[in-house]
Formats: structure tokens, sequence, C-alpha cells
């Protein structure tokens, strides 16, 4: 993999591919968090997000609720998947994350993408990302809906004008299809997906000691001065 990604020297990327709407990249992102806190190079790790859709079938702005979404893609009744997102929120909530499924409703997410995508370019996509997933899970908002993705941009410090305009145009959408592109060339099949020094893959919400070690052994054999 390392001939995919341009390292800089003296720094760590970290390449995040994920979906707002993927509540195992909540935790993952979330895990990340925890491993950064006590890596003594944390200030010198450049995480940068990726577009990846979990349900690219769902391509209205007009929201379904999640347990009938799962129904219909899993092939499971309404109860089921209640139960299955009932497991995942006991897992979120050992983490300090507060899913609530009775709430999240689901379309696509390329406009939530082309936010993130958007947030990079001032450096606050990973404010806008933590927003994506608190607006998701926690707070039940449409993250397709423009005036919703206005609203996490101004309250991460991004100006509501060009957000309006660039969303309009769609001015991210091909960068967004690149990183689905870029995704299938690496083979990833799920979310969350990191890449650690362009080298080191890891998938899932893997406990908080994967990412410290993955962090530690990709610093040491690919970050040059």
């Amino acid at each position: 993999m390392t001939e995919l990604f341009t390292p800089t020297p003296g720094r760590l990327s970290v390449d995040v591919w994920s979906d707002v709407v993927c509540p195992f990249c909540y935790m993952g992102d979330t895990l990340l968090e925890q491993a950064l806190a006590d890596f003594e190079h944390a200030d010198k790790v450049d995480i940068t997000y990726h577009s990846f859709q979990l349900m690219p079938e769902l391509v209205s702005t007009a929201p379904l609720p999640i347990d009938e979404v799962l129904s219909k893609t899993k092939g499971i009744s309404p109860a089921q998947a209640r139960a299955m997102n009932e497991q995942v929120a006991t897992r979120g909530r050992e983490l300090g994350l507060d899913y609530r499924f009775d709430l999240a409703q689901t379309a696509t997410t390329k406009p939530a993408h082309q936010l993130s995508h958007l947030a990079a370019e001032s450096g606050k996509q990973h404010e806008v990302m933590q927003e994506l997933f608190r607006a998701y899970f926690t707070e039940g908002k449409n993250v397709a809906d423009t005036e919703v993705l206005l609203g996490i941009g101004e309250k991460s410090g991004m100006d509501p004008d060009q957000t309006r305009e660039a969303l309009a145009q769609e001015r991210f959408l091909p960068a967004v299809e690149a990183d689905l592109l870029y995704a299938r060339q690496l083979g990833v099949s799920g979310v969350p997906f990191f890449v650690f020094g362009g080298k080191y893959a890891l998938n899932g919400a893997q406990p908080v000691e994967a990412f410290a070690q993955a962090l530690r052994t990709a610093w040491q054999e690919t970050v040059t001065d």
C-alpha cells in the first residue's frame, strides 16, 4: 500500500475510510482518539477522513427509520433490527457514546461526505466528522439535509455561505466518488478502515491497544525526519 500514499517527512499519516451512519466508525474514531491521548508523537499525526458508503443503495435525501432500513437490507424482522442496534448501543455506552437508534433517520450520505471534504480545506474535518456522528446517532438529525449540514458546518466554524455554495454545486462530489473508487482499489469491504503511515491497515473498531500498537509501529517504520 505504500505507493498509494505520499508521506510527509517527520509526520505520521492516518487515513480513515468511514461512513457517518456506521456505528462502528463512531466507535473507531473514539478508540483512535484514546490511543492518541497516550501517544508521545500525537502532535505529529495527520488524520484524513475518506468517504465510504455503507448503504450505497440509499440514493435519496429523504430519511427512513434505521430499523426499517436494516430490516430490508439484511432481510431480518424489525424486532431483530432493534435488538441488533441495542447490542451496538450497549457497546457504545462503554465508550461514552450515546446511540439513539430510536431516533436515527437514514438517507444517502454523499452530502455529508461532501461537507467533510470541504471541512478538510480549513483543517476542520475531524471536528465536522464528530458533529456528523453526533447529529445522526444522538440527535436523530437527517445528515443528508442541507440545512442540517449548514448548521454542523457553522457550529464547526465554517463559513455558511461558502458551505451552501459548495453543497449546492456538489463541488466535492468528484472527491467523494474518488474516495469510493480508492476504497475498492484497496479492497476495503467494511468500515472503519484505517491505514497508518500508508503501510499498516487496521479494520474495525478494535481494542484501543490495537490502535496504540499500529501508531507505534507505523511511527517507527515509516516516519523520517
